[in-house]
């Protein structure tokens, strides 16, 4: 009986699994597709995406089930998959009206003329079928704004109201389209009209508000944004723009105040905006305990981490990022937003292999974001690989070519590396609507200027000084009347740009340059001492002037204005440096010493002190301690050519050779045209009793200006090898030029071992 039991019991479990399993693909993909849009009701675009998903396991060639999946897609932020997604379904079925308006609305927000017109055709043909679709008007009407169209976008936009009457969106846009024909009377008639509609709408006075902002009709806009919280007092955009008026307007006491009444919003777009300001404003302390308190109170909210972190780095709490970062990702390792900023993090604090290791984690997870690609296109500017850092700059615009400052920093780099020409590729490939603007503007004029191509320059600078009178374009008419020989109408130039900016230094740079060129020394110094005076609270302006000074063998004066700038600015590390600089050149090596040890002590590892403090090692005879500041340069900068070549030479001093080789091969492959370098790998194969590559390299070193030592190298190889007359020739060349060095000994008992050798 039992029996008999069990095996019915099984039965009935089977046929459930059974008839579960015997289900329809469709029957499966509906209620898939039903589970999946409870989920998106409820904005959990992740588990919504599974259900999805299986949907179109079920059911591959249902173009419904391919737009849920791209509405799923594109909540979760998916831009990419969302628009596959979108493009499968219109393959399934190219009728799909839903999924052509959305592939049409995404496609607006393009700046590609080629995508644009696309999008228009797509909604072209949806108002065939629905005339008057509201959203389908708008969309097109904003399409046709970026094309130029504002009359058939007006059009569009008035059919859209006949059919949505109180639809503030259309309403703005039409605005908008009004602007765009410069018919401003027109834009603030539409504007008030809904205000008039509805009298009671907070959102359409603050339309207005902003309307008058950009008119500059600044006492209109306030009225319009009072009258807003007038009838809805915690509306969180009429209060976000009337601080921001007041803020604009200097009235930042009252700013403030609703700065902070916006912190108390739950809103994480609006209550940030508090600690913006303050920090802004100066009041870096006030701004981090506002942070801090935002990112106590959501322990799950990355972009208030991701602000708190970026201002303790901007206050020089580094500590204190790295540990917020490192609690981050303890608790979860994979955490990308932690791992790309603490990798950023690293890259400023010189830990260049920590920050590569973080990079390739999230470039390993997320391979298509061009925020990563970026920072390892810094991190490989930094570590002086230019290579790898052009192929990040390409990947990361790759990814997204509408990001502008990164393809004008990227030019920027290919120009310093004298790559003018390639900058003038990348910059010529920018999206038509950003061709015009005065940034890239600029930089193309750089880039022509580095190319010689002076007449284009010419032209350039002309016709944006036409519409914009910028520092840069003004330094870019400067350099060229520098040129031309014209000193005095180049100094207006640079006097104008200084009178925009005072801190722009390349300006006080080219002021030199101009005297320079005339042979006025003095009048460089004396014009740099005027400016330093004239801004007496400028760390930077002293210190331009030190560097002056120094250059010019006023090294007291130097070190007067180095310790003013210091004064002014205790954190100005590069005043710090040229402190210990002048003590360097004059030999001071205590005073030297003390300098690079508090700065080191005090700001952190430096490789530019570090670097320094092994060369006072080098001159005080302190070898040991010297190798191993140089091994410490090569941690954070594996690729300091100067620190490989000194650090080889040391080794291979102290019996070392074999290490030192690799250390100085890499020098001469940093820096192929230094001959002092080729020289130290020469006498690295020297030491190593490889005679026939020394004086290869040697003689390479010596032909490209190599100094009176390494012609005694040369001469000692000649004579290890057996090639007694090239010795001699080069030994006796070399003591005419100093007979004192010590390295004179080392060529003469080579030559005197040589003829024992012959002669025992």
């Amino acid at each position: 009986m039992k029996r008999i039991r069990m095996t019915v019991c099984v039965a009935i479990v089977l046929g459930v699994v059974l008839s579960g399993c015997n289900r329809s693909p469709e029957a499966k993909s509906a209620s898939y597709m039903a589970a999946g849009k409870k989920l998106l009701e409820k904005h959990d675009a992740n588990r919504a995406l599974l259900q999805f998903l299986n949907a179109a396991q079920a059911t591959p060639r249902n173009a419904e089930v391919y737009y849920q999946l791209a509405r799923a897609y594109l909540t979760a932020g998916d831009l990419k998959k969302g628009v596959m997604s979108l493009r499968r379904a219109l393959e399934l079925d190219p009728k799909h009206a839903a999924a052509q308006l959305r592939l049409a609305q995404l496609e607006t927000g393009a700046n590609d003329p080629e995508v644009l017109k696309d999008a228009q055709q797509r909604l072209q043909s949806l108002l065939q079928y629905a005339p008057e679709d509201p959203d389908a008007l708008h969309a097109l009407a904003l399409t046709e704004l970026k094309l130029e169209a504002p009359e058939d976008a007006v059009q569009h936009l008035q059919q859209a109201l006949m059919a949505a009457p109180d639809d503030l969106v259309l309403t703005v846009t039409l605005a908008q389209a009004k602007l765009q024909q410069k018919d401003y009377r027109g834009a603030e008639q539409i504007l008030k009209s809904a205000c008039e509609k509805a009298p009671k709408s907070a959102d359409a006075a603050t339309l207005l508000g902003r309307f008058y902002v950009a008119q500059q009709r600044y006492a209109e806009a306030e009225q319009e944004f009072r009258k807003a919280l007038a009838l809805t007092p915690d509306d969180k955009a009429a209060l976000l723009n009337l601080a921001t008026l007041q803020d604009q307007t200097g009235r930042k006491q009252e700013a403030e105040e609703n700065y902070k009444r916006l912190s108390s919003f739950p809103d994480k777009l609006v209550n940030p905006d508090y600690g913006i300001f303050l920090f802004q404003e100066g009041k870096k302390e006030e701004a981090i305990r506002e942070f801090e308190r935002l990112a106590r109170q959501d322990p799950n909210d990355r972009m208030a981490r991701t602000r708190l972190v970026a201002a303790y780095q901007a206050s020089n709490r580094l500590a204190e990022a790295e540990k917020l970062l490192a609690d981050a990702l303890k608790k979860n390792p994979n955490d990308l937003d932690a791992l790309l900023q603490r990798g950023e993090l690293l890259i400023g604090v010189e830990k260049y292999p920590e920050a590569e290791a973080d990079l390739n984690k999230v470039l390993h997870l997320k391979p298509d974001s061009p925020e990563v690609h970026y920072a390892l296109a810094k991190l490989y500017q930094a570590t002086g690989k230019a290579q790898m850092q052009r192929q990040e700059f390409n990947e990361t615009l790759r990814l997204n070519p509408f990001l502008l400052s990164v393809r004008l920093e990227a030019a920027k780099a290919l120009i310093a590396d004298r790559e003018g020409a390639a900058a003038l590729d990348l910059l010529n490939g920018a999206p038509q609507s950003q061709r015009d603007l005065i940034s890239v503007l600029e930089q193309r004029n750089w880039a022509l200027i580095a190319t010689r191509r002076v007449s284009e320059a010419r032209n350039g600078v002309d016709r944006g000084l036409a519409s914009a009178r910028t520092p840069d374009l003004l330094l870019q008419d400067a350099v060229l009347k520098i040129s031309d020989k014209r000193y005095v109408e180049a100094r207006q130039s640079l006097h104008e740009a200084l009178g925009k900016n005072p801190e722009e230094f390349r300006a006080l740079q080219l002021l030199v340059r101009s005297y320079v060129a005339q042979k006025q020394v003095s009048g460089a110094v004396g014009e740099i001492r005027t400016y330093a005076a004239e801004h007496p609270k400028s760390a930077a302006a002293q210190f331009f002037l030190g560097r002056l000074l120094i250059e010019t063998g006023d090294r007291a004066g130097g070190q007067r204005a180095m310790s003013a700038a210091k004064a002014l600015d205790p954190e100005f590390t590069r005043a710090d440096l040229s402190l210990a600089q002048i003590n360097l050149l004059q030999a001071n090596w205590k005073d030297a010493r003390q300098e690079l040890d508090a700065l080191l002590s005090t700001k952190g590892e430096n490789s530019t002190a570090r670097q320094w403090l092994g060369m006072l090692e080098v001159s005080q005879g302190n070898p040991t301690a010297a190798i191993a500041d140089f091994r410490k340069v090569l941690e954070s900068q594996p690729n300091n050519a100067i620190a490989l070549n000194n650090l080889a030479f040391l080794l291979a001093e102290n019996s070392q050779a074999a290490e030192a080789l690799k250390y100085a091969e890499r020098a001469v492959e940093m820096a192929p045209d230094r001959p002092e370098f080729e020289g130290t790998l020469g006498w690295v194969l020297y030491r190593k009793g490889l005679f026939d590559a020394a004086v290869m390299h040697l003689q390479s070193a010596v032909s490209k200006g190599g100094s009176v030592r390494q012609q005694y190298y040369l001469a000692a190889a000649y004579f290890r090898k057996g090639d007694e007359v090239r010795g001699h020739a080069i030994l006796t060349a070399a003591l005419r030029k100093d007979p004192t060095l010590p390295e004179a000994q080392l060529a003469q008992q080579a030559a005197h071992e040589a003829t024992q050798t012959r002669h025992p």
